[in-house]
């Protein structure tokens, strides 16, 4: 810690996954034969019509400063996306776009966020859920669940974690990086808890909403008793592989987003101008242009859990969305693997990059110490090829 610099920056963890894409990027660098199974980034190029736009958006001559909340046609498209593929009903005025669902999820703890406010986190949970709450003035509270329970929390979980602090629950569905996705059913029984505390936010991260496995994708705030209090973040960087464009979204109660796009103001403005022109063609798309690549994040899927079945020591569920799987590797603590002790999942995914040249990230900081996540947003080829080092690393 640096005492020159403040309290708030000191104090906030790094990201995980980032630290760890650039250990890998340093190792690649020094000659190491890397496979990164670290990121949550698609392998794919992005769709035609997409780029098409961005090209006639250039030709076109757009380069000026953008709405700080998003064009007005883009936020259209929002709606229609909204309607189309969640039956659910905005207005403009409850659209923000930021430069990415990140921004979007910052802009939410600053404006929502007090001193010593509780923020419920089903955990696994995304890396950036818990310091975004902290750097706001929150306080995370992890609700705990298991590999046995498909990392889901139960009604009765949700009710115990409750407090007279809590102030708002961040949870992703389909979640990274458990690829855990709730069901309708189950959301309804969690908004039978919530419906009894009307103060309490939900915001519901759904970036991996079409890489889905399980069949249609649900929203809480598609019931009409929590449309008021829930807030969708949504984006384009991973169903259409645009995760450099920096595109993010939220539909939420107007005086939430009048508060977000005031927030925004102050702090990045309007999102790039050629990437929302391009997002417009993106969200304008049906869902039936990208299915090509979530069949092949499903054949990937299967292709992952059969090879890491094959190892002893690794325990996983079936995700049924996303691209990660999240297997409790537990068995190894207290092992030595190739001469180095292992304590944590820390010590494993680190031992794996120095030994098996794969890059994966620890469960701890998705707030799961059992566990690692391992993306199979990869190649084929690269999948295979890593776990197969990785199989070797465990049996040295």
């Amino acid at each position: 810690m640096n005492p020159k610099l403040s309290d708030r920056i000191n104090n906030m963890a790094t990201s995980a996954t980032l630290a760890m894409a650039a250990k890998a990027r340093e190792l690649r660098e020094a000659g190491k034969d890397i496979i990164g199974l670290s990121l949550g980034e698609p392998d794919f190029t992005i769709p035609d019509f997409v780029k098409q736009a961005a090209i006639q958006a250039v030709e076109n001559d757009y380069h000026s400063y953008t709405p700080v909340d998003g064009y007005g046609d883009l936020k259209q498209a929002i709606i229609t996306k909204f309607k189309r593929d969640n039956d659910l009903v905005y207005q403009p005025a409850q659209i923000v776009v930021s430069t990415g669902a990140k921004q979007s999820l910052y802009n939410l703890a600053q404006v929502l966020l007090n001193e010593g406010d509780e923020v419920l986190l089903p955990a696994p949970y995304w890396v950036s859920y818990s310091d975004i709450s902290k750097v706001a003035g929150g306080i995370p509270k992890e609700i705990k669940t298991t590999i046995e329970t498909d990392f889901k929390i139960t009604p009765g979980e949700l009710e115990r974690a409750i407090t007279s602090r809590t102030k708002m629950i961040i949870y992703s569905s389909p979640c990274n990086p458990s690829g855990s996705v709730y069901s309708k059913k189950e959301l309804r029984a969690l908004a039978d808890v919530l419906v009894r505390y009307p103060d309490i936010i939900v915001v519901s991260d759904e970036i991996y909403e079409h890489i889905n496995f399980s069949g249609k994708h649900s929203s809480m705030a598609g019931f009409e008793d929590m449309y008021d209090r829930t807030v969708v973040v949504n984006g384009v960087s991973k169903a259409y592989s645009m995760t450099g464009w920096r595109i993010g979204y939220i539909g939420a109660p107007e005086w939430i987003a009048r508060a977000c796009n005031k927030m925004q103001g102050q702090v990045t403005s309007g999102a790039n101008c050629i990437a929302q022109r391009a997002t417009i063609s993106a969200l304008e798309n049906p869902p039936s242009k990208i299915q090509y690549m979530v069949d092949a994040f499903k054949a990937r899927r299967k292709i992952i859990l059969n090879l890491l079945s094959e190892i002893p020591g690794f325990k996983t569920n079936e995700p049924e969305g996303a691209f990660y799987v999240f297997p409790d590797i537990s068995y190894y603590f207290g092992k030595t693997l190739g001469g180095t002790h292992i304590n944590t999942a820390s010590d494993f995914s680190l031992y794996l990059l120095e030994a098996a040249n794969v890059a994966t990230v620890t469960g701890e900081a998705f707030g799961d110490p059992n566990c690692i996540r391992i993306s199979y947003a990869a190649s084929e080829e690269d999948i295979r090829e890593a776990i197969q080092r990785i199989k070797a690393a465990v049996s040295a």
